[in-house]
């Protein structure tokens, strides 16, 4: 089992030309998995993990509903964003500046088959980053992801997640707001849920900008300990 994870930092990156890599990786892991099985090899499949931040975009996810995105084409181009229906779980969501997202592309026969506590796990590494701002999160039952104020009239989303799995592989991921433009999510039902805020990290800190690379770094110690992995620069 390869434990070790390549840990790749794409910048500033198009969400379409991010997602055409996330599905060349996904593609070369599931193809050796094949391989393996086909002509009972055992060569090791290898881990992927993009940090990534995308231009302004709005993602629908496979079971999602369309009537949940609140702008037209023209609406969408006057605001600079773009828009696409993808592969993963989960319902709408954006991603911009601001935003830190995570593409976990890990073949999970590495690690556990169990696609639940492959979610759980994302979400507490998430938790146990904002707790190091002295920021109480937890999960909402029944809504993957992280939340603030759950149980309160002031339950507000600050990291969303939707994966896709197939043969124990993972893409997608998480976006953990740190210095977002919400004003952008006012555009959207986020995740199909009414009634719900969304926030960013700065906003619950009160500051104008927090070290991104900073945050980054918190989650990927956090994600090396419950994943019991190790990561490495590729």
């Amino acid at each position: 089992m390869n434990k070790k994870i390549q840990l790749q930092d794409l910048g500033h990156k198009d969400y379409k030309d991010t997602w055409d890599y996330q599905e060349e990786l996904f593609k070369e892991i599931v193809d050796l998995k094949i391989k393996n099985r086909r002509e009972e090899l055992n060569d090791e499949t290898p881990n992927y993990f993009l940090y990534v931040e995308h231009p302004h975009v709005y993602t629908l996810g496979k079971s999602g509903d369309l009537s949940n995105l609140l702008l037209s084409e023209k609406q969408l181009a006057d605001k600079g964003a773009t828009f696409y229906k993808i592969n993963r779980g989960g319902d709408i969501t954006y991603h911009g500046p601001g935003q830190i997202v995570g593409y976990p592309i890990l073949d999970l026969e590495n690690f556990f088959t169990d696609i639940h506590k492959y979610l759980r796990l994302l979400e507490e590494a998430i938790i146990l980053t904002l707790a190091e701002y002295n920021i109480f999160s937890s999960r909402s039952e029944g809504e993957t992801g992280v939340w603030l104020g759950v149980g309160t009239p002031f339950a507000r989303k600050i990291c969303a997640m939707g994966v896709r799995a197939s043969r124990w592989v993972t893409m997608h991921g998480f976006a953990l707001n740190v210095n977002a433009d919400l004003g952008y999510f006012d555009n959207i039902i986020p995740c199909g849920i009414r009634g719900k805020a969304v926030t960013s990290l700065n906003v619950e800190l009160g500051v104008e900008k927090v070290n991104e690379e900073e945050v980054k770094q918190k989650i990927l110690k956090h994600f090396t300990d419950l994943f019991e992995a190790e990561f490495e620069n590729s």
